[in-house]
């Protein structure tokens, strides 16, 4: 008798948990519904609360704005969704923005090398900490939190901490050119980087293996994934993304400051959050990074426009995202933040 009992009891606790998984999955798709709705609330808001949010003006601003936030968030999704994080986005971004300034300083106007050479710094610090964390087995908030003291340091050292400035008018049109009215050269760019990103992650097996890493990386080990090539792929992808940040950042000023990126990486865990992708991983995705980063821009530029100091703006920010955070794992069962 006593080996019918464990069937007896799986079955008399799949009966019970059968509804309550029900409800938590109904409970999913309605708060997905949820990022699209508050970004359609606010911008209806501060359209009657400000007579100048609407302006052409105050749209391709915004649109400056979530680009260079976009291909921030957009690289740290893939890390997210993958089970893991990477707080040294704002340094990689400082860094490649410090490297971009001394380099055309250097050698003068050569866009198209400014770019590459971005593009090559973010993914090897991307690709250093990918690699720590696949075969040091370290976890990846604490290789990301040593790095980002460490990326940091090295802009500085560089500058001896302090602004350097620069003339690129390759690098100012790129940013700044029009592509249609209201958006300009950085919101382009982060709409391709958008673009390639969502067809890698919904249309390639790569994508794949990334939602089954997020949700259980022993059983997709198990199940023949390349773990480590992942890890070193999306770390590189998170790299390049906040490269793409910081170039698009000291494009429009023109100078790299020692401030550059103190703020992206919060922000762009604030987007990941309030667009719905769990920070547990194994659920979301860039379509939901892109919604919230719209939302950020919005609550930031209205908020800015309605005379609200920066610190409060910060203190609703961190309100957001633990508010998100308990929204989206809400409707998911049995989640563990890692």
């Amino acid at each position: 008798m006593s080996e019918h009992i464990p069937a007896a009891a799986t079955e008399a606790a799949d009966t019970e948990e059968k509804p309550q998984h029900t409800r938590e999955s109904a409970l999913g798709r309605w708060i997905a519904y949820v990022p699209p709705l508050v970004l359609i609330a606010l911008i209806v808001f501060f359209s009657l609360a400000s007579p100048t949010f609407g302006s052409l003006q105050s749209i391709a601003t915004m649109g400056s704005q979530a680009g260079i936030l976009l291909a921030a968030a957009i690289g740290l999704t893939f890390v997210v969704v993958a089970g893991g994080i990477d707080l040294s986005i704002g340094s990689v971004a400082l860094l490649t923005g410090t490297a971009v300034a001394l380099l055309v300083a250097g050698i003068g106007d050569q866009a198209w090398l400014a770019v590459v050479a971005a593009l090559a710094i973010g993914a090897v610090a991307g690709l250093l900490n990918g690699a720590v964390v696949a075969l040091a087995r370290v976890p990846s908030f604490i290789v990301t939190l040593g790095t980002l003291s460490f990326f940091a340091g090295l802009a500085l050292t560089l500058t001896g901490g302090q602004a350097r400035g620069f003339i690129s008018n390759g690098l100012l049109a790129l940013v700044n050119q029009p592509v249609l009215p209201g958006i300009r050269g950085t919101f382009a760019i982060g709409l391709v980087v958008f673009a390639v990103s969502w067809f890698v992650m919904r249309r390639t097996r790569f994508g794949l293996h990334l939602y089954a890493m997020g949700a259980n990386e022993r059983a997709s080990r198990l199940a023949g994934i390349n773990v480590l090539r992942v890890k070193l792929v999306v770390f590189a992808v998170s790299g390049a993304g906040a490269a793409i940040a910081g170039l698009l950042s000291v494009s429009q000023l023109q100078a790299a400051s020692p401030a550059l990126g103190t703020s992206i990486l919060l922000d762009a865990i604030a987007a990941i959050a309030i667009g719905g992708t769990s920070l547990a991983g194994g659920s979301g995705g860039v379509e939901r990074t892109f919604v919230g980063v719209l939302i950020l821009t919005v609550l930031s530029s209205g908020l800015n426009q309605l005379g609200v100091p920066d610190f409060t703006q910060n203190m609703i920010k961190g309100a957001v995202i633990v508010l998100a955070a308990a929204f989206t794992l809400a409707g998911r069962r049995g989640d563990v933040v890692k």
